[in-house]
């Protein structure tokens, strides 16, 4: 019994190209790399990852904290770090020259 099944497929030209010069410098095959793609695409799209409860309700909360207004946006975010990084330490103190 076969595990596999075998697809035709059309690529544009340059796609085609493009393939073939990723297949020699990677060192596999077109089905390995096609297979590949699947499963990014497939994954990206259609996860099969299921949040614990916990996971769940945390969600549920920073969607409702948005809805009401609280969230700093990332330009906030990149700021308040630049600023915290900017802050002035205390100097050390030198030691006297004898």
């Amino acid at each position: 019994m076969r595990t596999t099944d075998t697809m035709t497929i059309s690529l544009p030209a340059a796609m085609a190209k493009q393939m073939a010069r990723v297949q020699k410098e990677e060192n596999r095959t077109r089905s390995e790399l096609l297979r590949e793609a699947w499963r990014h695409y497939f994954e990206s799209r259609y996860a099969t990852y299921t949040p614990t409860r916990a996971e769940a309700a945390a969600i549920a909360r920073g969607r409702a904290a948005i809805r009401r207004g609280e969230y700093a946006t990332l330009k906030q975010l990149h700021d308040e770090l630049d600023a915290a990084r900017r802050q002035a330490r205390p100097k050390k103190s030198r030691k006297a020259a004898r």
